[in-house]
């Protein structure tokens, strides 16, 4: 020490007065090496800790035993019952790989979950939406939903009367877009969480359409689960039809031209046509289970009905409210088919062309079947056209093999918008009284009826 400290000393002996490179020069150790030491540790704490922050997979790669540790609580999960915990706050939800998109694949088979797997033990796989025990393996690439979904607020339903028990529903902003989220209650049981999954993997599997809303993604490894549905502004047709009733300039009001009737029917048609070429009975055609968006297009939704008759979901029953559209042979109870549907798409026809009206209004439920025997068909609405009504009657044939084929309807349906009129607005005189509605479509005293 004494040497080392003399040697340093006789450097330092060694630079003029004010030399102060020489100095630095001998002092390199103390002057250079140890800050530049000090900065890199501080670096690198700095680059582990934005690691933690956002890229926590990274870390699970690195430390694989950690991969199955505890669950992250949520914010806001574990408020009181009773109030909105989503409402007007930015959730950050987990950043596992429990959100994923979906690459779908026709090729997948359907799988049915056994009742004895919890929840925690599905992943949802992105490669045609089937599910595979156990967590998703950290190493497998895969894409991901965002970790935050922003401005996440309360969904108003139109007309809504009563909301599903299980579900709850949110819109939120992700990428840049607007989305719905279908959040499953805490509430729900395990069956529930089941069928909830279940009908996520179901929607995955028909593939992408551009008449079907777009499933964008699922949380399935955590709680809550939420799938991510594309909003359709305008929600359900039901809904938007009735607003087309109001005249004025208000901020509810739309409207609705023959046209506009023919290019949104031809939506309906195709994607109806695309269930069907998959041997789907949609069962549920009529103007609540078709969405709106903001440009207007249609888009077919009501699968939730689709799913619990091919997977005989427990507990399941018909809507109904969906009697006054079902075709004779279905009120008959016999099968329905293809042809069924068509049936419903004249009458769902009907809806837009009134505005949002019951068909067979005056025709209790328990006697429409036998009003039908009798030969009894729709009247034509006002303001209807012939090339529009002439649809609507090939679609409500008694005999199913008189109906007139889905493939032909689309294109009287394309040929027909080219000649619709596209000035004069469809107006009706008054509003739609709610509960008139529901006692016309054979609800009775219960109903159920919201958008998703």
């Amino acid at each position: 020490m004494t040497s080392i400290s003399t040697s340093t000393a006789g450097q330092y002996s060694q630079c003029k007065p004010g030399d102060t490179l020489c100095e630095i020069r001998v002092y390199e150790q103390e002057v250079i090496v140890v800050p530049v030491l000090l900065l890199l540790s501080f670096l690198a704490t700095l680059l582990v800790l934005l690691l933690l922050r956002f890229c926590p997979e990274k870390v699970r790669h690195l430390h694989p035993r950690h991969a199955h540790g505890p669950r992250r609580a949520l914010h806001g999960v574990d408020a009181p019952r009773g109030l909105n915990v989503l409402e007007g706050e930015s959730i950050a939800l987990d950043t596992t790989p429990s959100y994923l998109t979906f690459s779908t694949s026709t090729s997948a088979p359907y799988r049915t979950h056994q009742p004895s797997r919890g929840v925690d033990n599905l992943a949802f796989i992105a490669d045609g939406g089937s599910f595979a025990d156990g967590p998703l393996l950290p190493g497998l690439p895969r894409p991901r939903l965002p970790e935050k979904f922003k401005l996440v607020t309360s969904l108003p339903c139109s007309y809504s009367l009563k909301s599903d028990h299980m579900v709850s529903l949110y819109r939120a902003r992700m990428e840049n877009r607007n989305v719905v989220l279908r959040v499953l209650n805490d509430s729900a049981s395990s069956d529930e969480s089941q069928s909830f999954l279940g009908f996520a993997s179901f929607l995955s599997q028909l593939g992408p359409h551009p008449f079907l809303p777009e499933l964008i993604g699922v949380v399935s490894l955590r709680a809550p689960l939420i799938t991510v549905v594309e909003e359709m502004e305008n929600q359900d047709l039901l809904g938007f039809l009735w607003k087309c009733r109001q005249a004025g300039t208000g901020p509810d009001t739309q409207e609705l031209t023959e046209k506009r009737i023919f290019t949104m029917a031809s939506h309906v048609a195709s994607a109806l046509e695309y269930l069907h070429s998959k041997d789907i009975v949609h069962g549920n055609m009529k103007a609540r289970s078709v969405l709106v968006s903001r440009m207007f297009t249609a888009k077919l939704w009501g699968l939730g009905g689709v799913y619990c008759r091919r997977t005989q979901a427990p507990g399941y029953h018909d809507d109904p409210g969906m009697r006054k559209w079902q075709a004779p042979e279905v009120l008959a109870n016999r099968p329905s088919s293809p042809r069924s549907d068509v049936w419903s798409f004249g009458l769902l026809l009907y809806e837009m062309a009134t505005l949002g009206e019951v068909p067979f209004a005056e025709i209790p439920v328990t006697e429409l079947l036998q009003y039908l025997q009798r030969g009894k068909t729709l009247k034509k609405p006002n303001h209807c056209s012939n090339a529009l009504h002439s649809i609507i009657k090939g679609c409500c044939q008694w005999k199913e093999h008189d109906r007139t084929p889905l493939a032909e309807i689309s294109r009287k349906l394309q040929s027909g918008e080219k000649s619709a009129n596209d000035k004069i607005i469809l107006r009706a005189p008054g509003a739609i009284r709610i509960e008139q509605y529901l006692q016309e479509a054979g609800y009775g005293e219960f109903n159920d009826y919201t958008v998703f």
